[in-house]
């Protein structure tokens, strides 16, 4: 990872164009939560966001033939920790789903994800689960200001992952984002390890944090479709992502919901 993010410090103008990409991305989470239900498929969610994206925000769905992926949107379920695929199975009581979404408006990206219960009979350990994830990520966030070293964010959410007897997965982190997806070598970790290097955050730099926190092992597994990524001992996984921007006294989470109370 390289330390020097500095390039990627963004202006006024691509501020309020990351403002108004992270409150598109968050208003498609808000629209589907009302058919995210028993019996409905993920492929149905995906035709839904994409209509809502493209026909009433008049965005492009970032993951749309990104590198290949087929769908609008990433749909991860139960033991699912990233990049799920879209597809006729349906949901079912006492599942857990995340959805994944990232939008391009006006040349630039917002990407937001959470966690949906399906039903009244998801267990315990799944429900507590989801909700440590949250919180990971709400930890993760309060501690984004200038000065900041990113990777004791990482440590922090390890740590606390672990306290609750989960883990946090290494394959997969957070990422630098503007008009680029994915900027290049601006990586957010959500663990501790001593070879990482110090990232010292400064005022406009926006990247997302988005920590995938198992049941069980931290290892995981890549599907043959080249995009599903599983845990290793299928116990169930859960993940929770906004897009932040960091401003001279500390966060601003651009891609917050309005029922979300930080």
């Amino acid at each position: 990872m390289n330390s020097n993010v500095s390039k990627y410090v963004k202006d006024i103008t691509a501020i309020e164009k990351m403002r108004a990409a992270g409150q598109k991305a968050a208003r498609v989470l808000e629209m589907i939560e009302p058919y995210v239900k028993i019996g409905v498929s993920t492929d149905q969610l995906n035709t839904l966001c994409h209509d809502f994206i493209v026909d009433e925000l008049k965005c492009t769905p970032a993951p749309l033939n990104y590198r290949g992926f087929p769908k609008s949107i990433c749909t991860s379920l139960n033991q699912v920790v990233c990049h799920g695929i879209p597809n006729e199975k349906l949901l079912k009581d006492g599942d857990i789903l995340n959805i994944d979404i990232t939008v391009i408006h006006d040349g630039y990206h917002g990407d937001t994800s959470k966690m949906f219960l399906i039903g009244e009979k998801v267990p315990i350990l799944a429900r507590r689960l989801c909700k440590v994830a949250q919180e990971a990520l709400y930890l993760g966030i309060s501690m984004v200001k200038p000065g900041q070293d990113l990777k004791k964010i990482g440590q922090a959410i390890e740590s606390y992952a672990e306290k609750n007897n989960y883990s946090s997965v290494r394959e997969y982190c957070g990422h630098g984002i503007g008009t680029e997806f994915h900027e290049e070598n601006f990586q957010v970790l959500h663990y501790d390890s001593p070879s990482i290097p110090s990232t010292i955050l400064e005022p406009g730099l926006t990247f997302t944090i988005e920590p995938m926190i198992n049941a069980g092992t931290k290892k995981v597994r890549l599907l043959q479709d080249k995009w599903t990524v599983v845990t290793k001992d299928r116990k169930p996984s859960a993940q929770w992502e906004h897009t932040i921007l960091v401003t001279d006294q500390g966060a601003e989470i651009l891609t917050l919901r309005s029922e979300e109370k930080i």
